[in-house]
C-alpha cells in the first residue's frame, strides 16, 4: 500500500523516496560499479553487455544507454549514483545538469547563477511557469534543428 505523497503535485520534481529506492536499486548498483576503473572501461568497450550483467529491467538499460538521466531517475535512479554515469562520459555534473533541463551548459550556468528558475508558477503540477511539462525542454540545447 503507498503512502499519501503529496509532493508528487510538484511539477519536474521525482522525490526519491522508499519506493524510488527500491525501484531503482539494481540501476544505482550498477552507476556505482563505475567508481572502479576495470569497471568503466568494462562498460565502455560493450555497454549492452555490461548493463546485461544486472538485474536492471530493460527500461533502465535503454535510459542509460540513452543517457537519459530524466528517465533513469523516472525509473528509480539517484543523481548522485547517476553522476557516475556522467563522469565516465566525462561530463561535468553542470553539463549533465543541463542535458536534464534542456539547456546548454552556459544556458544552465547562467540560469543557476541568476538564481535558478523562479518558484512562482512551479509550485504545483497546472501552474504555467518554466519548469511546468508543457515548458520542457526550453533551452537552445532542447531545440530540434539547432
Amino acid at each position: 500500500m503507498s503512502l499519501d505523497k503529496p509532493y508528487l503535485d510538484v511539477p519536474g520534481t521525482t522525490i526519491f523516496d522508499a519506493e524510488q529506492s527500491r525501484k531503482g536499486y539494481w540501476l544505482n548498483q550498477f552507476c556505482m560499479s563505475l567508481m572502479k576503473a576495470d569497471n568503466r572501461a568494462r562498460f565502455k568497450a560493450d555497454e549492452r553487455a555490461y548493463l546485461d550483467g544486472w538485474a536492471m529491467s530493460e527500461e533502465q538499460k535503454q535510459a542509460v544507454l540513452a543517457r537519459d538521466l530524466n528517465w533513469c531517475i523516472r525509473l528509480g535512479g539517484n543523481i548522485y549514483f547517476l553522476a557516475k554515469i556522467g563522469a565516465t562520459d566525462g561530463k561535468s555534473f553542470q553539463q549533465m545538469a543541463g542535458s536534464m533541463t534542456g539547456m546548454t551548459e552556459e544556458e544552465y550556468r547562467n540560469m543557476m547563477i541568476g538564481g535558478g528558475r523562479s518558484a512562482q508558477g512551479n509550485r504545483v503540477v497546472g501552474e504555467d511557469g518554466d519548469a511546468q511539462a508543457h515548458r520542457q525542454p526550453q533551452g537552445a540545447a532542447g531545440k530540434k534543428g539547432t
